[in-house]
């Protein structure tokens, strides 16, 4: 295992050197951290990137360049040649969370450079704004700790507590029945799928992690257990932020 502190990059001091079969958690926010997903419309979008622009192959230009937001989405035909897994996502107003494994070489660079054009493009022109969205360009840390490797899924999974208990990350929640049940209830993550609620399917490759996070029974428990002991020693080991 490589030491916390060298796992950890951005890209203000370069980037680790991808390579297939190993795990990242990629991050990113939006620019002065500006809200990033305005309403129902723009997770879908960003939701739909995740899965059409996984893709090698040529995608069709207009996808990523100019698109109405009135506009019907194409249909991507081709088959697709994907060049991530996605493990786990989150989606928070004014940022991101990806667990992405790479399945060929250079394939998270390819994969986030579509994204990060394909939604700004969208966004600017659907509010008639220029200029970048999100703050430079992704922050990456190889995950080759075990510790991280567990504990990431739960960590992205319980990110959008911040919107009704922004103190969760001290292990202070009093209502952890409660807590749960609004995760349970926030779509724009993969724990909905991970539970076995049909949500997005199509985006994560599941299996991997669900031997490590067993069942959707014990996933609830080991996220309770989370809320009501993991306090912001250990989230520090494991966040980008």
């Amino acid at each position: 295992m490589q030491d916390k502190d060298k796992q950890k990059t951005n890209s203000a001091r370069g980037r680790p050197r991808t390579a297939p079969g190993e795990i990242y958690h990629i991050y990113n926010r939006g620019v002065e951290k500006r809200t990033v997903f305005e309403n129902k419309a723009d997770y879908y979008r960003f939701i739909r990137c995740l899965y059409e622009l996984n893709n090698s192959n040529p995608v069709e230009k207009t996808y990523i360049s100019k698109i109405s937001p009135d506009v019907p989405l194409p249909v991507i035909r081709k088959e697709r040649e994907v060049v991530v897994d996605i493990l786990a996502f989150c989606l928070m107003p004014n940022h991101y969370h990806l667990m992405l494994q790479e399945r060929m070489d250079g394939g998270i660079t390819k994969f986030m450079r579509k994204i990060g054009t394909g939604y700004t493009n969208y966004f600017n022109q659907k509010n008639k704004r220029v200029g970048p969205l999100f703050q430079g360009t992704f922050k990456i840390c190889h995950i080759t700790d075990d510790t991280h490797f567990r504990y990431l899924p739960y960590y992205i999974h319980l990110n959008p507590l911040d919107l009704v208990h922004p103190d969760w990350r001290e292990g202070s929640v009093k209502e952890v029945t409660q807590a749960l049940q609004f995760l349970e209830q926030y779509r724009w993550s993969s724990l909905l799928d991970y539970l076995g609620i049909k949500n997005f399917p199509s985006i994560t490759r599941r299996a991997f992690l669900e031997d490590i996070l067993e069942s959707p029974t014990d996933q609830k428990t080991h996220m309770i257990e989370w809320i009501r002991r993991y306090g912001v020693e250990l989230i520090e080991q494991i966040t980008l932020e």
